[in-house]
């Protein structure tokens, strides 16, 4: 099962924390996706206040079945939580994970908190459990999704039509994307060259670029 390979744990570096995700959150959550009403984004999945408690217990219902194990992101200097993200679709068979379920509040967007989270994700699944491959997947229409993962140095892999449902409850096409080991080191150092030019989470405020 999933949770025999990925285990929860927590990550840390550069102003970020990664914890396992837990109802303790829930206030947290619900606070990070008030900053920009996020659950109003058409092509995202954050929950709307009212339905974060069932949103974490979805997360934590899919690690008991192997299938996901979820974090809360936090400002390392003042614990707030400001996002929220997952490795899922595990597959320890082939070495294979996602990650995904992603979002962080407004004001904390296009900043280097997203650059650091998948640093941290990438390396801890490269270097620590050996995959062998890491994806991704977004909408269609979240161009924004789209461009972050391919700042990050993935590969599109293609596009899987009819494959989920909407929020709204139209149907969507799946964008997938991958990175393999192979291509890790490479992508790491560039990774870490745009964090040094950008500092710490507390060195940054948003602009009007990056991701």
């Amino acid at each position: 099962m999933g949770q025999d390979w990925v285990k929860p744990l927590e990550l840390a570096d550069r102003g970020v924390r990664l914890v396992p995700l837990g109802l303790q959150h829930e206030e947290g959550l619900k606070a990070a996706a008030a900053d920009g009403e996020l659950w109003n984004i058409r092509v995202t999945s954050v929950p709307e206040p009212e339905n974060t408690r069932r949103y974490i217990q979805d997360a934590l219902r899919m690690f008991d079945e192997g299938k996901r194990v979820a974090f809360a992101v936090l400002d390392a200097a003042t614990g707030q939580v400001i996002g929220s993200s997952s490795y899922h679709d595990i597959l320890p068979e082939v070495k294979r994970l996602e990650i995904g379920y992603t979002w962080y509040a407004k004001s904390r967007q296009r900043t280097a908190l997203n650059t650091t989270c998948k640093l941290l994700l990438m390396q801890h699944a490269f270097e620590t459990l050996g995959a062998k491959v890491v994806g991704w997947r977004t909408d269609n229409y979240n161009y924004a999704s789209q461009r972050a993962i391919e700042r990050l140095g993935a590969k599109k892999d293609g596009v899987i039509r009819g494959h989920a449902m909407r929020r709204d409850g139209t149907i969507r096409d799946t964008v997938m994307y991958s990175l393999a080991a192979g291509e890790w080191p490479e992508v790491k150092a560039h990774l870490l060259h745009q964090l040094e030019r950008w500092g710490s989470l507390r060195e940054t405020q948003p602009t009007r670029s990056g991701a």
